[in-house]
This record gives C-alpha cells, structure tokens and sequence, in this order.
C-alpha cells in the first residue's frame, strides 16, 4: 500500500492512497463468496453459483462492498503508519478502482497542540447571593402581572393563598429561596465564564476548522428540527437557517477551542471520567473552581 502525505496548512493533511491488486483481490474474493451464499440465480444452487455467473449479475454490488471494506481498513493503517493524530473523522474523495487497483484521498484535521498557560489560582469575583426586598417586590409585581389584572390586586394573604401558600409570610420565604438559588446559579454560571474568558486569553491554539464545521452543523440541524416541532414552515426555516449559521458560527469555534483547553488540562492533571454519567469538561471545571483564588465582587 502507498500513502502520500501532503500538508495543506498547520493542521489540514491529505492523505493519497494506493491499494495493491493483490490485496484488492484478496477482498473481492471474499466479497464474492458472501455474495454467492444469498445469490438466487435460476439453475444454480446457492453457494455454487460459477464467479463469472456472479460478476455478471452482482459485479457492481461486489465493487462498492469491496471498497467500503478497504477503506477504513487502510486508513487506519495509513494513520498509524504516518503517525498522524486525527482530531475527527476524515473527508474521503476521488475514489477510483481502476485495473484493479484501488486509489482514494483522505482529508483530515490532526490534534493541534494546545499551550494552555497559567490555570491555576484564577481569580474570580463572586457575586453576593443576597435577595433584598426590592428583589422580592419586584418578582411580586412580575406575578401580578402575570395574572392580568395589574394594579388591582393587593399583595396580602389573599394574593399568597391564590398563589398556592396559607399565608404572604410563607410565599415570601419560599421567594426568597427560590431567588437565592436562582442567583447561585447564575452566580455559577458568572464563575465559570471568568475562568473561561482567562483560559482563551492565555491559551496557544489553532482551531481545527473541521471540527467547528461539524459541531456546526450538528447544532443547526438540532435547533431547526426544533423550531419545525414548533410548527415553523419550511420557508421561514431556510431564511432562519442562514440567520442562525452566522450567529452560531463564532460561538461554535469557541466552544470547541475550551473543549480542547480543558481537554489538555485534563491530560496533563490526569483527569479522567469515573463513569459513563461523568464527562471529563465539567470535572476539569470543578478543578479549575477548586484551584481559583475567590474574592468577592464588588
């Protein structure tokens, strides 16, 4: 088997195979006898159809299994053997079987190195979780107007019992729990994107752009077949499409350079996954909180 390298740019790498009669031979022999054994063919029995009755009628069949066999094969050996390190799936193109020997063209993206910088003792400024009373009528002033009348209704223990609790007192404890955690969370979410924000600052990498393409896609096909649930018509999805393509474009690739910094983080602090529940992005986050020098914002 031949493999010819060529570098496209820092990351991009095409790989031009060749695969030998020989070994293209060897699997069309084994294609045809699986074919032979479910073959039907009027006056002979099934495994004893004659090659030359069989190359007549499935011939075509017997090609298209024969290259689907050999290419994985030979691109994994083709990876191993040019000591390439594949980000993603490769593009196949121009495959060809021609006097019987087999030529295709892998395109892929390999691992960039990733420089992740300082990640220890980020600082991080902490929101204050407290719910003041102005948090709270302000949320009870959403409630009445959420119940349509507006300023008719007075806020009392009318109000709470209509609201599901025995009295004001009681909705207003349960308010402030629910705004509490409300705030945590988003307090969280605050934290998480400082850190964030310091790690794509400090960081060295080139972004694959096959893997940007491909969450990319994925992303888009999820949320359009989303909004068509929701009813949306077919001509209102394709000017949504181009809209949302442009919107998530720049998000995408920098969800996918973090994913590749905390990736690197977690090989080089030998964080792993304990289960299938467990992914290994938000356990390298709970490191990166732990190691965080907090401070309160002001």
């Amino acid at each position: 088997m031949k493999v010819e390298v060529k570098k496209v740019d820092a990351l991009k790498r095409e790989l031009r195979f060749e695969i030998p009669k020989d070994r293209v031979n060897t699997v069309l022999d084994q294609v045809y006898a699986e074919i032979g054994k479910h073959a039907k063919i009027k006056g002979f029995r099934p495994g004893k159809v004659p090659r030359h009755i069989l190359a007549g009628s499935h011939g075509k069949l017997a090609q298209e299994e024969t290259i689907k066999k050999i290419i994985p094969q030979a691109y994994h050996e083709g990876i191993h053997q040019e000591q390439l390190n594949p980000i993603d799936l490769p593009e196949i193109t121009d495959v060809a079987l021609n006097d019987g020997i087999l030529k295709f063209t892998a395109t892929l993206d390999i691992r960039p190195e990733v420089k992740v910088g300082d990640y220890k003792g980020i600082k991080v400024a902490r929101k204050d979780s407290t719910v003041t009373e102005e948090d709270i009528n302000k949320t009870l002033e959403f409630f009445k107007k959420g119940r349509g009348e507006g300023g008719e209704i007075k806020i009392d223990d009318a109000f709470a019992n209509g609201m599901g609790f025995p009295s004001l007192d009681e909705f207003k404890k349960a308010l402030t729990r629910q705004l509490e955690m409300d705030k945590d969370r988003q307090n969280r979410i605050d934290i998480e994107n400082q850190i964030v924000d310091h790690l794509i600052k400090n960081a060295k990498l080139i972004v694959p752009q096959s893997l940007v393409k491909r969450q990319l896609e994925h992303r888009l096909y999820d949320t359009l077949r989303r909004l068509k649930a929701q009813g949306m018509s077919d001509e209102d999805l394709k000017k949504k499409e181009e809209e949302l393509r442009q919107g998530l474009d720049s998000v995408v690739e920098r969800d996918v350079k973090v994913f590749l910094i905390l990736e690197q983080i977690a090989k080089e602090e030998k964080i792993e996954a304990a289960g299938e529940h467990e992914r290994v992005p938000e356990k390298v986050m709970e490191f990166l909180l732990k190691e965080a020098k907090w401070e309160e914002a002001k």
